[in-house]
């Protein structure tokens, strides 16, 4: 019988059982997934948080003055609001609204000092982006292959202009990290992670941040409104819904802070796009984004960009339309700057990918190439240029020392520059009275004056009218080198004495010079005006 069991491969009941051990390929798949997102994931945060630190130049005025100054003004309550927000309703709250949460929580748990103050936010915009760079990865890696998508992320993650602007707090900032954000929910043909409520969402808020959002996103929503099949449910049960939510809401908050009721998109289109007034600020050739423009702002990745337009299937197509369509739109407005078409330079590095993920031969060699002719741009612009209106803010935090003895004069700072030329209150922190020459726009009102440019017409005759009397002179002035020949008598005459000189830029242009002055009064002359005590 145990012969006969032996031979037909019975065992006994007793006997154990042994289970061949399988790998379960899904699990593996699972585990290396994971893996993968973490380090993307951590690999991206480092990353930005480098960028965000080696970032240390100023861009725009907006960067500061369309958001930290409003948003310190909104949480501690100085300087006064005239001097900050302009009382037009051209500028919605919402944005300045997310810092002066961080501000005033900030403040709570006393970690409000200036270098907190100054640097948290920028460091909650370097986070967002990294986000927006993982999010690309996976949708790339979804639409193509892990290939295209380690060159695309490559080509987004060496980009300067994204170095140089994805860390800073700019309404144009926050419009492109969140365009990014709802691409990578859109529903491209053949998108396997498409979420319609989702990226509706995200391409609100940026409308509801920056009005103009609606030209990049123009013909992506009147692609996926024809390609979708159940239309009027899109419309009743996402778009009106989600629209209407965020405007209503945004509407709310503007309210409130002005204090009157005012519809800021409908203001910003009116006043920007409508009547061109924006060309208050400067205006540039029909073809300059075509000459200039972009190809400055996609800089060393442009023959990638237009090789991988080439490759690209059909399905892509709705991305280049988009990027050609708002770069026509916007030359026809007559106010340009690079950073009007930051929203679309993540559309061109999908194709950069492509390009790079197709090439066989020196493919190392061209990304090389592409690395270092980025990186030297990316460090001038993040570290050397226009770093003066930062540092000079540095040297006048001093300023906000303890005060004197009772009797002592209080210390004022006259900014005779460009106006919006620095930071302000965001970056002292304390209710030093400062002051600078203002420009308001013109929206054609009578009797419109703006300070800077009759300030700048005749400098001498200016200060003469506006300090009749030494004792209402400022004991600080900040100024452009190009402007000291020009007022070097009334410095003279009212003791001023240069005590810093702080490098600003290597190209001067205009009323902006290569260097910023900080003059004191000396004390000789403050001590003359003081009243003597009673």
């Amino acid at each position: 019988m145990e012969t006969i069991r032996a031979r037909f491969g019975f065992r006994d009941k007793g006997e154990t059982v042994k289970l061949r051990k399988r790998k379960s390929q899904l699990h593996n798949n699972v585990v290396n997934e994971g893996w993968l997102t973490f380090g993307i994931t951590a690999f991206s945060v480092v990353f930005r948080l480098v960028n965000c630190s080696l970032v240390q130049t100023s861009f725009v005025p907006d960067e500061y003055w369309q958001s930290l100054e409003v948003s310190h003004y909104m949480a501690f309550g100085y300087p006064f609001e005239h001097d900050i927000v302009v009382p037009t309703g051209l500028r919605g709250f919402i944005y300045p609204l997310f810092f002066a949460s961080i501000y005033k929580t900030l403040h709570f748990i006393g970690l409000d000092s200036v270098t907190v103050l100054i640097w948290f936010p920028r460091v909650m915009q370097a986070l967002l982006a990294s986000a927006a760079d993982v999010k690309m990865y996976f949708f790339t890696r979804s639409m193509e292959n892990p290939h295209v998508a380690k060159w695309t992320y490559f080509c987004q993650l060496c980009s300067w202009f994204t170095w140089y602007c994805c860390t800073r707090t700019l309404s144009n900032t926050m419009e492109t990290t969140l365009t990014s954000l709802a691409l990578t929910y859109y529903p491209l043909p053949g998108s396997k992670a498409h979420h319609s409520k989702k990226y509706l969402t995200l391409v609100a808020m940026a409308i509801v941040i920056r009005p103009t959002a609606l030209i990049v996103w123009l013909p992506l929503l009147v692609s996926h409104f024809h390609r979708e099949e159940g239309r009027l449910r899109l419309i009743t049960h996402r778009c009106l819904p989600i629209g209407a939510l965020t405007l209503v809401s945004s509407t709310v908050i503007d309210c409130l802070f002005y204090g009157k009721w005012t519809l800021v998109q409908y203001n910003f289109l009116r006043f920007n796009v409508l009547h061109g007034l924006a060309a208050f600020y400067g205006s540039h050739p029909w073809h300059w984004y075509l000459s200039q423009g972009f190809a400055a702002v996609v800089g060393p990745h442009l023959p990638f960009f237009l090789h991988g337009c080439s490759l690209a299937s059909r399905r892509y197509r709705v991305l280049l339309v988009t990027i050609v369509w708002t770069l026509t739109v916007y030359s026809f407005l007559p106010h340009k700057e690079f950073r009007f078409i930051y929203p679309v330079l993540p559309f061109c590095m999908l194709f950069c990918g492509m390009s790079l993920a197709h090439l066989k031969a020196r493919r190392r060699a061209a990304a090389g190439v592409l690395l270092v002719a980025n990186l030297l741009p990316a460090l001038y612009t993040g570290l050397v240029h226009q770093r003066g209106a930062l540092d000079v803010m540095t040297r006048l935090q001093e300023l906000c020392e303890p005060p004197g003895p009772a009797g002592s004069p209080s210390l004022e700072v006259l900014f005779l520059m460009p106006c919006h030329s620095t930071p302000y209150y965001s970056h002292v922190h304390c209710p030093l009275r400062m002051r600078f020459l203002e420009c308001p726009p013109d929206l054609g009102g009578a009797g419109y004056s703006e300070e800077a440019r009759v300030f700048y017409q005749d400098p001498l005759h200016w200060l003469s009218g506006a300090f009749p009397d030494r004792a209402a002179l400022p004991t600080h002035l900040v100024l452009f080198d190009v402007l000291e020949k020009d007022i070097s008598g009334f410095l003279e005459s009212n003791k001023f004495t240069r005590t810093a000189e702080i490098f600003h830029s290597h190209f001067p242009e205009g009323r902006v010079g290569g260097n910023i002055l900080v003059y004191e009064r000396r004390a000789a002359a403050l001590e003359e005006n003081t009243p003597p005590d009673i």
